[in-house]
């Protein structure tokens, strides 16, 4: 599948010198500890960036590490490697600069049977379903030699499963969950989402199902977004705990202030609303099949008196003072499937009618003219919405930068990942895109990051569509509401869940 592959900054092949360091020391790396999951979105991430930004504050230099990430929704690095967005924050809750080791391999879904490998921060081929148990070995060693890297340079690794550990049709080939724990001899504390309900019989029947040998990694658990008095939960907690001999490290309670960048790529723009702003700008951002990088939201929802709605509906197209195209991991399937719903049409129809439209990478490609695409979807040329004058042309090489520039004054960061290439035959710039009319497009992620610049587009837009918003004076900037979750989330952390327990397994002998 993939043959001889090449890591990001190692100048040649798999880094063996990097490999060897972990033949040789194996399991003496032990300042780690590996937070799995009783399942998908149990908040795995969310207490892995509270106890790094927990961590730091004890003075302790401590790194994030996932060996496997599958997620549409990805950051550049410094370096301009490539990593998973939820590693990228996890970095920033810990004071340390993100790199390509944090996150070695990043699988970014494609269809439901193929998903793009990004090894070390740049392309490395696809992984087919059929090759997913069995087709990982060489990922599984560059995995093993990224937490290496980290181990040497950091005083610990706070890892993140990936799923659940307990789906032992899968754990021959594993190499996040156990498989990594096995590895290094790390401990496993076990997060369960008590809000989806079940939460003792998911952790009893993780530590039930795995063999032996993982069992005796398991160290504890902790119980994750609680509602309610927990004396009624106590007896229950105090009886899993007896029967699995695991003791419970804390229970943490429903945060409704604090939303992080999520793996999940439908899991946008779902920050609490602020109040206090002049007016409602309705936004409604598309729900592509194959969305990608949708995190370009959450800038959006965070904004006083904005409210974005996740939508696949003519009907709100219609209604909503500004649509979004986000980005998409396949344009021209997602553009397909944006024409069979009748949402292309309702897009079009706003455009005649001057009401606004931006599209971001991927939703911008699909408002041009023409698209050619050999490399994602193996299709093309075929037409685009039309709406832009402008042509794509996808190319094998991903473009992966960090640019600048400037809109009316208002200095923007972001960031670009993507095959295709837009090139204008006219229209107005707009940071590395182009303006015609009301419709906007720009192949740059994160720009609404930037406070200045996005207050005043917004404004712009409310002018076009009529509506009342004005940006609230005084309001948080979105990095600054950010660093606040993570605060806000580290003190929860430090006030619910046994901190110095958790760091005495990480430094206990082993």
């Amino acid at each position: 599948m993939l043959g001889a592959f090449r890591v990001a900054g190692c100048g040649g092949l798999v880094n063996r010198r990097a490999i060897e360091v972990v033949v040789r020391i194996g399991r003496c790396l032990m300042a780690g500890l590996l937070i799995a999951g009783t399942s998908s979105d149990a908040g795995k991430s969310l207490i892995t960036a509270g106890l790094c930004r927990s961590l730091h504050r004890r003075g302790i230099a401590v790194a994030p590490f996932k060996a496997q990430n599958m997620s549409n929704n990805s950051m550049v690095c410094p370096d301009g490697s490539e990593i998973g967005r939820a590693q990228y924050l996890q970095a920033q809750a810990a004071r340390a600069e993100p790199t390509s080791a944090m996150n070695p391999v990043l699988l970014k879904p494609g269809t439901d049977r193929q998903a793009f490998i990004v090894l070390r921060g740049e392309p490395a081929g696809t992984l087919e379903a059929g090759e997913y148990a069995t087709g990982r070995t060489r990922l599984a060693e560059a995995a093993f030699a990224a937490y290496a890297e980290l181990a040497a340079g950091y005083d610990v690794v706070l890892c993140e499963g990936a799923g659940s550990p307990a789906e032992i049709n899968l754990r021959a080939g594993d190499y996040v969950n156990f498989g990594l724990a096995r590895r290094f001899d790390l401990p496993v504390v076990l997060c369960g989402d008590i809000d989806r309900g079940g939460v003792l019989a998911a952790v009893f029947g993780t530590w039930a199902i795995v063999d032996d040998d993982d069992r005796s990694l398991l160290a504890g658990y902790v119980i994750n977004k609680f509602r309610g008095d927990q004396s009624v939960l106590d007896p229950g907690l105090d009886e899993l705990t007896r029967r699995t001999g695991l003791p419970c490290h804390g229970v943490l309670p429903w945060l409704p202030e604090v939303w992080l960048d999520s793996e999940d790529a439908l899991a946008f723009a779902r920050w609490p609303r602020l109040a206090g702003a002049s007016g409602t700008l309705r936004v409604a951002a598309i729900r592509f099949p194959r969305v990608s990088n949708a995190t370009d939201l959450d800038a959006l929802a965070a904004e006083p008196g904005v409210r974005v709605t996740v939508t696949a509906s003519p009907a709100d197209i219609a209604e909503a003072d500004l649509v979004v195209l986000p980005g998409s991991r396949s344009t021209l399937a997602d553009l397909a499937w944006l024409r069979e719903r009748g949402l292309a049409d309702a897009v079009a129809a706003r455009a005649r009618q001057g009401r606004p439209v931006l599209g971001i990478c991927g939703g911008y490609q699909m408002l041009a003219t023409m698209i050619d695409d050999p490399v994602e979807s193996a299709r093309g040329p075929e037409p685009g919405l039309g709406l832009l004058p402008a042509h794509v042309r996808f190319g094998a090489d991903k473009v992966l930068g960090r640019p600048r520039g400037a809109w009316r004054g208002h200095d923007v960061k972001a960031y670009e990942i993507h095959h295709g290439v837009v090139e204008a035959d006219g229209g107005e710039p707009f940071l590395d895109g182009i303006r015609h009319g009301n419709v906007w497009g720009t192949i740059w992620h994160g720009t609404f990051e930037n406070d200045d610049f996005r207050r005043a587009w917004l404004s712009e837009v409310a002018a076009a569509s009529g509506s009342s918003w004005t940006p609230t004076p005084g309001a948080l900037g979105f990095r600054e509401r950010r660093e606040r979750m993570l605060d806000g989330l580290a003190d929860a952390i430090e006030q619910h869940l046994d901190v110095d327990a958790l760091l005495g397994l990480i430094r206990r002998p082993r």
